[in-house]
């Protein structure tokens, strides 16, 4: 149907509510009888628990029930799920998997670590309570640094594993590099090292459990990503239930970007409280518990390598990286590997060796968060060649076209594990220059050295994979009125599902959305899903709802069929009416819809309702790519950044929704910036406490902290899926923060700057431009 068709930027539907303070967010769970429930942390980084006395606490008003440690090992329930995917230690044995239960019992190892759960009439109540639990820790050496983690004599996460090193991951062919390195005319190295930062999501974490003794059934209500796998790994892994006993719903869910798709402790909490007290019980995280328990992101350090001949060809590439996955490796918390192809960009570099080690430190755990580890693959490879530019006295942009992968040589493998399947890299590279005024750059730059300030301008190139192989199921189900529900297994947290989901069926089926409805993160009521993660939505969910809008097409010809009474192959379908060449009559889809409940108008053996299923499997995954251009000034004298413009091409395939995709693009760029210019996570390297954890000292990115963002589309679809489009969640990101770095190193060229660390804060680009004027 037209307006609302593919390719249209139709707003969103979702808005109206959302907007309207109408959204059924966790907290907004009210049920019979409820109760609260609050954590009681640790106060150390790293410390024995030698004992906890719970007696005062319990005789406090309100309160019902407290848990300890002990609690959870007397409960018969299992740990956490942890991250394993085949992961190896250097000498080829498995990773070393932590125990990960709910609450300790022995020891802590970050601060903010599970001790007590308490439950309490009301969250106050719960709260003081907590405060009365007497704990005496024997409090030990604690380590935090990424870099110093698995050096001889650092103190020890795990006493049985004794380097700290959770496991090593190695890509690419390290003999073919180290002979490619032996015979270069040049070699570019540096050391880049890439901040911890947090998701600070809008809606914080939460759940509520409910436990039915009635039916002997759980009811989850909580913060996440995908309910039917959540649902798995929950009731078999942690609960030890079959999964029809346990429901999770989803609601809304405001921002997660890999954050909320773990399985947190508080869930089966609440739900072992719930069954104890036999009443539900509500947790709600707080902005400090999140900076404290929340999954972190990003944290590693980096040296790179790129060799290249004397006609500036790249040869080889080497990577090693030292990475952080916090004091316990959350399910999903080793995946970041999977993204290492990225560091091989869009150029054709014949052979890459990558050596990552994963390591255990006494800090909150770390897991993905938007882009995961694909962001950082690009930062290191866009940085490289900026840097291999200017020690060579060579043009970036020329250095990396002379290096571009050609469109005719799709497809094209890497040296690192991609396959590309498709893509136009060079035009789209050109569009972006001549979209930013790039030739231009050097008149605004003079112009701007005249007001005493610093500018820069920054380019990037990036390639992602999208939507890694799996499933997603959709339904579409017609009532009696000839309306519809659709109901999808992705689960939203602000993307716009509903909306492009409803843009798929209208587009298919000719329909009004007025007269669609849309159902999704529910166990109970969607009937097969994977959910969503690693930009898979558009791709598999919209996939799906095609297939499924495609079945209903083909049942509703025969039924249109036999109600105008001629041959199948006689019907045609088009926007939203079947319709036959022989005769004037015709039904429109609604009407079938309506027909469908009635057998009497049906042919013989098929069954009532217009209702189908799909399951959408993909077998390749895919890779959305694109150019950033970035330009920024610098005050000379404060340090401050004021970004001028941003640019991006990209290339997601086919664009379903115009706008929709420019938000998910330019909401990608601002964390991107966030982390470049401003956000930090940051912890005192002796005692662990966390020192950046209130908005007071976390800085975040506001509205003002941008410029405009002019998003244009370099679409090459891909045959891997049915629409041809690709992921889109994380683009922005993977792109921005090589882009923003390029710039403020730029800036700062007349200075000898050549790499500005994370984050570039006022204070620190100040120093920095002190520090050369001093050199000169």
């Amino acid at each position: 149907m037209g307006e609302f068709a593919l390719g249209q930027s139709v707003a969103r539907f979702e808005d109206q509510r959302l907007l309207k303070g109408r959204g059924r967010f966790v907290d907004d769970t009210q049920l019979p009888r409820m109760v609260h429930g609050v954590v009681l942390r640790s106060l150390h980084a790293h410390a024995k628990i030698l004992s906890i006395d719970t007696e005062v606490a319990k005789a406090a008003p309100g309160v019902l029930d407290i848990l300890t440690g002990a609690d959870w090992q007397a409960s018969g329930w299992g740990d956490l799920p942890v991250g394993d995917a085949g992961r190896k230690r250097r000498d080829g044995s498995d990773l070393y998997r932590c125990r990960y239960p709910a609450l300790v019992t022995d020891r802590v190892r970050w601060v903010g670590d599970y001790v007590a759960f308490v439950v309490a009439e009301t969250r106050e109540q719960a709260q003081d309570a907590a405060e009365l639990i007497e704990v005496d820790y024997q409090p030990l050496a604690a380590i935090i640094s990424t870099a110093e983690a698995t050096k001889p004599g650092a103190p020890l996460v795990w006493d049985d594993c004794p380097d700290n090193i959770c496991f090593v991951f190695l890509a690419g062919d390290k003999e073919a590099v180290i002979e490619a390195f032996a015979k270069a005319d040049h070699v570019v190295e540096h050391t880049f090292v890439i901040n911890r930062v947090t998701a600070a999501a809008t809606e914080p974490r939460g759940c509520v459990g409910d436990y039915d003794s009635s039916q002997d059934h759980y009811t989850i209500t909580t913060t996440l990503q995908r309910v039917h796998l959540y649902r798995a790994q929950l009731a078999k892994q942690v609960m030890k239930i079959p999964e029809n006993k346990l429901r999770v719903i989803g609601g809304d869910v405001g921002g997660s970007f890999g954050m909320k798709s773990a399985i947190y402790n508080e869930v089966p909490l609440v739900l072992l409280a719930s069954k104890r007290l036999g009443r539900p019980v509500k947790w709600t995280s707080t902005r400090s518990e999140a900076f404290l328990s929340d999954g972190q992101g990003r944290d590693n350090v980096t040296t790179a390598s790129l060799a290249l001949d004397n006609d500036h060809n790249f040869l080889a590439m080497r990577v090693e990286t030292f990475t952080n996955v916090g004091a316990y490796l959350q399910a999903g918390g080793e995946s970041f590997v999977g993204n290492i192809g990225t560091l091989a960009g869009v150029y054709k570099t014949p052979v890459l060796h990558a050596d990552v080690t994963a390591a255990y430190t006494n800090t909150p755990p770390v897991r993905p968060y938007r882009g995961n580890g694909r962001p950082e693959a690009a930062f290191v490879i866009e940085r490289l060649i900026d840097l291999a530019a200017a020690e060579l006295g060579a043009d970036p942009i020329e250095l990396r076209r002379r290096n571009l992968i050609p469109a005719d040589a799709m497809p094209y493998k890497t040296g690192l594990t991609f396959t590309y399947d498709c893509g136009e890299f060079e035009r789209g590279m050109d569009m972006a220059l001549e979209l930013s005024d790039y030739a231009g750059f050097e008149a605004r730059r003079t112009e701007s050295r005249k007001r005493g300030k610093l500018r820069g301008i920054g380019f990037s190139n990036s390639i992602e994979r999208a939507a890694a192989p799996g499933s997603e199921g959709a339904e579409i189900r017609f009532d009696r009125s000839g309306t519809a529900t659709i109901f999808s297994g992705a689960v939203n947290q602000g993307q716009g599902h509903e909306t492009v989901f409803k843009q798929v069926v209208c587009d298919r089926l000719g329909m009004d959305p007025a007269e669609i409805a849309y159902i999704s993160g529910d166990t109970d009521t969607v009937f097969f899903g994977e959910g969503t993660g690693g930009s898979r939505s558009a791709t598999l969910g919209g996939s799906a709802m095609a297939l499924a809008s495609d079945k209903i097409i083909a049942k509703g010809t025969a039924i249109a069929a036999h109600m105008l009474e001629v041959e199948a192959a006689e019907i045609s379908f088009e926007d939203g009416i079947f319709s036959s060449a022989g005769s004037n009559r015709s039904l429109t889809i609604k009407e079938v819809g309506k027909a469908a409940a009635n057998p009497a108008n049906l042919p013989a053996g098929m069954e009532p309702g217009l209702v189908e299923r799909a399951v959408f499997v993909a077998e390749l995954m895919n890779y959305p790519n694109g150019c950033h251009v970035c330009e920024l000034e610098i005050d000379e004298e404060t340090g401050t950044v004021a970004l001028l413009d941003y640019h991006v091409v990209d290339d997601v395939g086919t664009v379903m929704n115009p706008m929709l995709l420019h938000g998910q693009i330019q909401g990608g760029v601002a964390q991107g910036i966030g982390q470049v210019l401003m956000e930090d996570i940051r912890f005192d390297e002796e005692s662990g406490q966390l020192l950046t954890g209130s908005f007071m000292d976390y800085a975040m990115p506001r509205a003002a902290d941008f410029s405009s963002m002019q998003v244009a589309s370099n679409a090459v679809p891909t045959a891997t899926n049915p629409l041809g489009v690709k992921g889109a969640g994380e683009a922005g990101n993977v792109g921005a923060l090589p882009a923003i770095a390029a710039a403020l190193a730029n800036a700062l060229n007349e200075f000898g700057v050549r790499d500005v660390p994370m984050p570039a804060t006022p204070e620190r680009l100040w120093r920095l431009i002190e520090a050369g004027k001093t050199r000169a």
